[in-house]
């Protein structure tokens, strides 16, 4: 079982779930009207990404049995047929949940797909690949709020616009997290993550006449920023491997903190926004014990 969990990266779909509260409760101003559409959203989103992480690891088999053989396919834990036959069931599962929640919906899940594949793929040592991981996150927010009568719309593509980009940086960041990595393409992720933040501290100070909760809401932002960069200064200082995943881990599970804090900009309701922070709690838990990268 922990072979299974290892190869799905549990620890890491908490941030998939957090990005659905955030599109949905974006698009929905009174908060969650169907739990039923609301849960297949999340259902959804969560299958998708475990896949994402699954076909990850069938592609990259022959590397990891050179750089990360303690993983469960090239340690012989998991077999390359049953990992393939538990991804393709994943996808299955997510575009049949997205179905069931509409028809724009299961539009928005076909795209996440192709970038998933695209990336895991194809793409993911390209210089295209961190665009198209970005992209995943894009559409993962867009997921969300593809409940909405119009789904291609503000201030959700401003939202998943921030995130998107930001997660650009860190798949950047963390493209030879198995090596000593190179300090320029470090600093340049670096950059992209701040960019990522700007987009969303920019939302925050710009959108709706609410001036205390957009500086509430900046200053939180701000503040992850804070820790954020703390952690990719020491791995650009020393740019080894421990270091390194440190940063990825921590810039991660900092999703969950943005999207509650965005959450908490956009819903009256707090309770909202204290329900996706509580998913730091098993995302963390999990991640002691489940690699998240």
């Amino acid at each position: 079982m922990l072979a299974w969990l290892q190869l799905c990266r549990l620890a890491a779909v908490f941030t998939a779930t957090a990005d659905i509260f955030l599109g949905y409760l974006l698009t929905h101003g009174d908060g969650i009207e169907s739990w039923n559409e609301f849960g297949l959203l999340l259902g959804s989103s969560s299958c998708l990404y475990l896949a994402g992480m699954v076909f990850n690891d069938v592609f990259d088999r022959e590397i990891d049995a050179r750089e990360r053989p303690k993983r469960p396919i090239p340690s012989g834990r998991v077999s390359v047929r049953a990992a393939t036959s538990l991804g393709v069931l994943l996808v299955a599962t997510g575009l049949f949940f997205s179905a069931a929640a509409g028809s724009q919906s299961l539009v928005v899940a076909g795209l996440l797909t192709a970038c998933v594949f695209l990336y895991d793929g194809l793409l993911k040592s390209t210089i295209v690949g961190p665009f198209v991981m970005g992209s995943c996150r894009f559409l993962n927010v867009i997921l969300g709020a593809s409940a909405a009568p119009v789904v291609w719309s503000m201030p959700q593509l401003a939202v998943a616009a921030g995130l998107g980009t930001y997660i650009l940086g860190v798949t950047w960041f963390a493209r030879h997290e198995a090596a000593t990595s190179r300090r320029a393409h470090l600093i340049g992720a670096m950059a992209a993550v701040n960019l990522g933040l700007v987009i969303l501290i920019g939302f925050a100070l710009n959108w709706r006449d609410v001036l205390q909760r957009s500086w509430n809401t900046s200053l939180a932002l701000s503040f992850i920023g804070v820790v954020i960069n703390r952690r990719m200064v020491m791995a650009i200082a020393e740019p080894v491997p421990a270091k390194v995943q440190a940063a990825i881990r921590t810039m991660l599970l900092s999703l969950v903190m943005l999207d509650a804090s965005l959450v908490f900009f956009v819903q009256p309701d707090r309770n909202y926004a204290i329900l996706v922070a509580l998913l730091l709690i098993p995302a963390t838990l999990l991640g002691k014990l489940l690699a998240i990268t």
